[in-house]
């Protein structure tokens, strides 16, 4: 029987201008007002930090317990926790943004990492669509059009639905859009360059646009995301979607009592994202994230479960 105990973690929530009450019905997090966006699931990113629920080192957060811990993290060094973990639900369409690598964020957010990112589409309307890449085929056209306002010639979108898994490296503009949840896997960063935001007034003003630095990032002429679908992914298996420079992500549909082999990677983290069970006895629901860390080993998990997982590579 393992030694070792999972990580379990208490999400931080934000409000959101866009944000709902999805995360509070369909997850149960607490009920902190009628616009809630996000949920850091596994965050140890000041100031949205994730608490630990058990263990010795209960009522920590998470970066206090990865600077002083590290040992639980196979000794990585990363300044600070590279990996954050949300679920976001858009009840309106979000911004379109665009986000730095960490050359650009390193030279001009103080140091900051950059930002590549990865949804796991949880729940999306019928046609959902999502913002992803640009049309302009040069910096130049690019820079006219966004100066001129033509979106709807700028903008390409991309038809999504659940189950979906989309990459979106930085310099890619984005949006997710109304009525879609998602989990959310990125570099520990909150830099966003916001290039439009529908002219609508938060709190009685305008947010904030950050055009330069978004025309300075933009890839030209627009990527394209990977995206994956993972609906027909066996069950009872560590499923690996995606692996990139910054992590490897898995999805695992337990139908039964399974076994799954843990020891290739530093740390785990796991997010709960439909049905109940257990993991080496202890009880595990929709909305639960924790950390499995560094010498854990194989783990025993049963029920009716949807896991995504992620670690570094």
């Amino acid at each position: 029987m393992n030694t070792m105990e999972p990580i379990f973690l208490d999400p931080y929530l934000t409000h959101n201008v866009c944000g709902g009450d999805r995360l509070v019905k369909d997850f149960g997090y607490k009920d902190i007002g009628k616009d809630i966006g996000e949920c850091w699931g596994v965050s140890g990113h000041k100031p949205g930090e994730c608490t630990v629920r058990n263990t010795e080192n209960k009522g920590m957060t998470l970066s206090e317990l990865y600077d002083t811990r590290r040992d639980l993290f196979g000794n990585v060094n990363y300044k600070e926790f590279p990996l954050l973990i949300k679920i976001i639900d858009a009840k309106g369409d979000l911004s379109i943004q665009v986000h730095p690598d960490d050359e650009y964020a390193m030279e001009h957010e103080n140091g900051s990492y950059g930002k590549t990112e990865c949804w796991y589409i949880l729940d999306a309307p019928e046609d959902a669509t999502l913002v992803i890449g640009h049309n302009a085929s040069t910096k130049k056209e690019l820079t006219e059009m966004v100066r001129g306002g033509k979106w709807k010639d700028l903008i390409r979108e991309i038809p999504i639905k659940k189950g979906d898994f989309i990459q979106i490296d930085p310099g890619t503009v984005h949006a997710i859009k109304s009525g879609i949840l998602l989990l959310e896997t990125q570099q520990s960063c909150d830099i966003t360059y916001r290039l439009y935001d529908y002219d609508r007034l938060y709190n009685g003003s305008l947010r904030e646009l950050h055009i330069d630095k978004a025309l300075d990032v933009i890839n030209v002429p627009g990527q394209s995301a990977d995206k994956v679908e993972t609906n027909d992914m066996p069950a009872n298996h560590m499923n690996k979607i995606y692996e990139c420079e910054f992590y490897k992500i898995y999805k695992m549909i337990i139908k039964k009592e399974s076994e799954l082999i843990e020891n290739k990677h530093l740390f785990l983290n796991i997010s709960i994202v439909s049905g109940i069970g257990k993991i080496d006895g202890n009880e595990v629901k929709k909305g639960d994230h924790f950390i499995l860390p560094y010498g854990y080993g194989d783990f025993k998990i049963s029920g009716n479960l949807e896991l995504i997982a992620s670690s570094v590579k």
